[in-house]
């Protein structure tokens, strides 16, 4: 079931601020008594617009209604994040519980999962889990997924980037996607375009100084660069295929998920009433994006970036058709192998607990 309220929309993705390790607490503790399995969690999730239904259970203390105390931890990338709870050796300190990341990792994480590679020692650099996506994050909107140029440049449309530099902030991932889905359904080859990568707030100084011809902004550094430097939109990627393009999604093992099913369920409740506040009360959205933790680097928008940025979708539950359809352009764009998204989405243990 997804709400589709017209409101604006944001795109996900980690930004450069991101590159950090250390963790950080807002979660509090629980005085109720126990009735799931385990009482601390900790979920690494980026700090980002896409996230705001998580923020907004964690800071109303959703979590902590539902008998649980969560730890949050700023996730550097979907990569690094993956292999953390992959690696992690139960009650270490650096386990993680649950992660909030794009769909494009979590895809060949359970590919290579399943054929038989495991991360670390027997394979090195391989991403590799055995992964839960138990509920979906948020959704582009009419408005969001902007490629955007500086004033004055010779780029009015899509068609005008064959041959042209596009920043995005790494290859391969949910941004990609939308782009190449977007330049090919008008016509321009993905290979006839030049991608090159930085961490977003590098990206608006390489734009200024023509290093590269067209960026991908996601909020709030789009609103930013709006208000500060006047960049251009050229293309909204919230189109065609990639209309209401998934942009983020929340995962456990499925190991941990089947030894803690309560505690799973108690975590999708208080997330999904997060899910609905965020949907439908755009204070509350801005609120969570203020609030964010200022150690160990300072994560929060400032109020008046806050109160134009452009909010997505907040959908509930998992639509597997939906995610099908990027694991489709995953095999169109990247030549990633046939895949059925079903194996990664679990709905059977949430469903059988009660609630």
């Amino acid at each position: 079931m997804v709400s589709r309220r017209s409101r604006g929309p944001a795109l996900l993705v980690a930004a450069a601020a991101l590159v950090l390790a250390a963790g950080c607490s807002t979660g509090g503790s629980t005085a109720a008594a126990p009735t799931v399995e385990q009482q601390n969690l900790t979920a690494a999730v980026v700090p980002v617009i896409d996230s705001a239904g998580f923020f907004i259970a964690l800071d109303d203390g959703l979590f902590r209604a539902e008998g649980l105390n969560v730890h949050f931890i700023p996730a550097i990338s979907s990569e690094t994040t993956i292999d953390q709870m992959a690696l992690s050796k139960p009650g270490s300190k650096s386990e993680l519980d649950i992660i909030c990341g794009g769909y494009p990792s979590f895809v060949e994480a359970q590919y290579n999962w399943d054929r038989g590679q495991r991360p670390g020692v027997s394979h090195p650099g391989v991403l590799a889990a055995n992964l839960a996506i138990f509920a979906e994050g948020a959704l582009l909107a009419p408005g969001g997924g902007v490629l955007y140029t500086m004033p004055g440049s010779r780029i009015k449309r899509i068609t005008d980037l064959k041959g042209k530099t596009i920043a995005i902030n790494a290859p391969g991932n949910t941004l990609y996607l939308l782009v190449a889905a977007v330049l090919s359904e008008h016509g321009v080859a993905p290979s006839s375009v030049h991608f090159v990568y930085y961490n977003f707030p590098l990206m608006i100084g390489a734009l200024k100084a023509g290093k590269v011809d067209a960026a991908f902004l996601p909020e709030p550094f789009a609103t930013a660069a709006e208000e500060m430097h006047g960049v251009v939109p050229i293309a909204d990627t919230n189109q065609g295929a990639t209309t209401q393009f998934a942009t983020v999604g929340y995962a456990a093992t499925k190991t941990w998920a089947a030894a803690h099913p309560k505690t799973l369920a108690a975590f999708d409740t208080a997330l999904e009433e997060g899910q609905k506040i965020a949907d439908t009360n755009r204070a509350a959205v801005e609120q969570a994006m203020e609030d964010l933790p200022s150690k160990p680097l300072p994560l929060g928008v400032p109020k008046g970036v806050a109160s134009l940025m452009t909010v997505p979708y907040f959908p509930i539950g998992v639509d597997v058709a939906r995610l099908q359809s990027e694991v489709d352009l995953m095999e169109q764009f990247l030549r990633f192998p046939p895949f059925n998204v079903k194996s990664l989405v679990m709905g059977d243990l949430l469903a059988f607990v009660p609630r």
